[in-house]
C-alpha cells in the first residue's frame, strides 16, 4: 500500500508550525498506524531529515499516549480504537491521510504531534485519589459493593487519559475525563468520605486550566477508545449539586 501523509510539523512551542506532505510506500495492511509512522521516520532518518515526533509507549491501547487527530477524527476512523491499534487496512491504497496533534487551549504543542497533557495530571492531583486511611487490601467480601455500582465504577475506571475527548469536543471540554476519574472512586466505599469534595475540586481545577464547559454533545464518548459512557458526567453533576451548601 502507498499513502500520502499530510503531517503537522512544529519545531517547538514557539514555532508557528505547518502541514508537510510525505509519500509512504511499502505499507502492509497489517501494520498499525504507528508502525506506518515508523516506516516514514526510518526513511526520513536515512535522508538526514528530522523524524516526526509522536507520543507512544505500550502500543497495546493501554497507556493513552498515542493520541493524534487522523483525518479530523481523534484516534482515526475505527471506533473504540487507539491510534496504536488502528490497522492500515482501514484506509484505501493511495489515500491522503491528514495527521495533526490534539487541539485544545490547555494542550500546548511541544513538537510535531506531541502535546503537553500535564493538565490532566493537575486535575487528578486536585482530588482524583482517596486520602482517608483505608487500611490494607481487604478480603473480597469484607466491603459489600452492589453489582451495579461495581460495574459502573469499572466502566469509568478504564479511562486511559488519552485526551481524545478534549480534542473531539467543540468546546474543548475535559468533563468526560474528569467525570470518569471522579466517578470510579465515588461509587466505591473507600471513595465515599471525599466524594463531594472530590467532585467540586476536580471541576474547579478543570475550569481554571481553561478547558471548556460541557454541553452534552456526545462527541467525547463517540471517540473515546474505551467507550466511557456519557452518564459519568451526569453522575459528576449530581455530586456537584449534592455537595453545594
Amino acid at each position: 500500500m502507498r499513502f500520502t501523509l499530510r503531517i503537522w510539523r512544529q519545531r517547538d512551542r514557539d514555532d508557528t508550525g505547518a502541514m508537510v506532505s510525505y509519500p509512504v510506500d511499502h505499507v502492509s495492511p497489517d501494520m498499525s498506524f504507528l508502525e506506518m509512522l515508523d516506516v516514514l521516520n526510518e526513511e526520513l532518518v536515512r535522508r538526514g531529515e528530522e523524524p516526526v515526533a509522536f507520543d507512544h509507549d505500550c502500543r497495546e491501547g493501554i497507556c493513552g499516549a498515542c493520541g493524534m487527530m487522523i483525518n479530523g477524527m481523534a484516534h482515526g476512523p475505527q471506533r473504540a480504537t487507539t491510534a496504536c491499534q488502528l490497522s492500515m487496512r482501514h484506509f484505501a491504497d493511495g489515500d491522503t491521510i491528514t495527521v495533526e496533534p490534539w487541539r485544545a487551549r490547555p494542550f500546548g504543542v511541544i513538537k510535531d504531534l506531541v502535546v503537553d497533557r500535564s493538565a490532566f495530571d493537575r486535575i487528578i492531583a486536585s482530588g482524583g485519589y482517596v486520602s482517608v486511611p483505608a487500611g490494607s487490601a481487604p478480603d473480597a467480601h469484607a466491603l459489600p459493593v452492589s453489582t451495579s455500582s461495581a460495574e459502573a465504577s469499572f466502566e469509568a475506571a478504564v479511562c486511559i487519559g488519552c485526551g481524545a475527548c478534549v480534542a473531539a469536543c467543540p468546546n474543548g471540554s475535559a468533563m468526560l475525563f474528569t467525570a470518569a476519574k471522579a466517578t470510579h472512586l465515588g461509587l466505591l466505599p473507600q471513595g465515599q468520605p471525599e466524594r463531594y469534595v472530590r467532585a467540586a475540586e476536580m471541576v474547579r481545577t478543570h475550569d481554571e486550566l481553561g478547558f471548556g464547559g460541557c454541553t452534552s454533545m456526545g462527541e467525547c464518548t463517540a471517540v473515546c477508545p474505551k467507550s466511557i459512557p456519557l452518564d459519568v458526567i451526569s453522575r459528576l453533576n449530581r455530586d456537584l449539586l449534592h455537595g453545594q451548601p
